[in-house]
């Protein structure tokens, strides 16, 4: 049961101190206990496959994977993940399913619920995996919408806890883009407790009502500057992606000019503190938000990053489905 719930704007955020529903839609359904659960879980996960530990405890079970918006990293890292459990795995892209039919989604819900065991679904709208999780009978995984990236997030830390130690004592900047990374960003410093700076351009911002109710109830600031410079100083850990997001490539030129300032670079990377790590999600337009240089060099952690990607998605997987019995 949901401890609270309470309306922001024209979000309904739900603060769950346990699960309401045995859905990941957002990170604000989670308090920090269950959230370092699939952290802990997918470092554990992560050891044991090195350490050529085989798992089966997904066989028999299958995942429908929903995708609306093409992927490589995402696809690829929750099949890998899913095999790598015994189970296995019907990829279906928007085309291939009644939603290009318009076919209600509550409709969808319940018939997927007796087909999968678990629904993975990549798509635009927030409403779609919303409305989708009140319907199905099986846990709902939002595996990215325009607003809310959580799965990604989550092996960012992962990331970040292996090569720089406990978040909550970090300083962490986002630099660029307002999206659904820097809302999902918010929402992660709310619930874990650090500190977190972000540089966007004006008319970039994350979204207005998520950024006020996380500075209300987070413990340390969550402070949003213009200045990509002032953002950076002292950080532990820069952050960014691509400035034109899938569906905004009308806005490329436009954006080109407006981030240019907010492009991690050496310099930028020398303001910050020593050592500190630099984060992508990829796929990365090199030379634009982030330079080759940077990318390739020894602070990078981009391409561990998304290797954890797997290793939190067999967590989650495996909390999610095994939940279900």
């Amino acid at each position: 049961m949901c401890s609270a719930a309470k309306s922001v704007g024209s979000l309904v955020q739900v603060f769950c101190v346990n699960d309401m529903a045995n859905h990941l839609l957002r990170l604000w359904d989670f308090d920090r206990q269950q959230l370092y659960s699939y952290i802990n879980r997918a470092l554990e996960l992560k050891r044991e496959a090195r350490q050529g530990v085989r798992h089966h405890q997904l066989a028999g079970k299958v995942i429908g994977m929903i995708f609306e918006k093409p992927s490589t990293r995402t696809r690829v890292s929750f099949e890998s993940a899913m095999y790598g459990l015994g189970g296995q795995v019907i990829y279906l892209s928007g085309r291939d399913t009644q939603l290009a039919r318009n076919e209600p989604l509550k409709d969808m819900a319940r018939v997927m619920s007796r087909y999968v065991h678990a629904m993975v679904v990549r798509t635009f709208g927030q409403e779609v995996v919303e409305e989708l999780g009140r319907y199905s009978s099986v846990p709902v995984i939002n595996a990215l919408t325009d607003l809310f990236h959580p799965c990604q997030v989550l092996s960012d830390i992962m990331t970040v806890e292996e090569v720089k130690g406990d978040i909550g004592r970090l300083k962490i900047a986002w630099v660029g883009d307002g999206n659904n990374m820097a809302n999902t960003w918010i929402q992660a410093a709310c619930r874990l407790g650090f500190e977190l700076r972000l540089a966007c351009p004006e008319g970039y911002d994350p979204q207005g009502e998520i950024m006020a109710a996380a500075v209300q109830e987070a413990q340390k600031p969550i402070t949003l500057f213009r200045d990509p410079y002032e953002a950076v100083r002292g950080a532990d850990v820069i952050n960014c992606d691509v400035w034109a997001s899938m569906g905004q490539e009308h806005e490329q030129v436009e954006r080109v000019a407006q981030f240019q300032p907010y492009q991690v670079n050496s310099a930028l990377l020398a303001a910050a503190g020593p050592g500190a790590a630099v984060l992508h999600c990829l796929p990365a337009h090199r030379g634009e938000e982030i330079t080759d240089e940077v990318l390739e060099g020894p602070q990078c952690c981009a391409f561990d990053e998304a290797e954890n990607k797997m290793h939190i998605h067999k967590a989650i997987l495996e909390k999610h489905i095994l939940a279900e019995g």
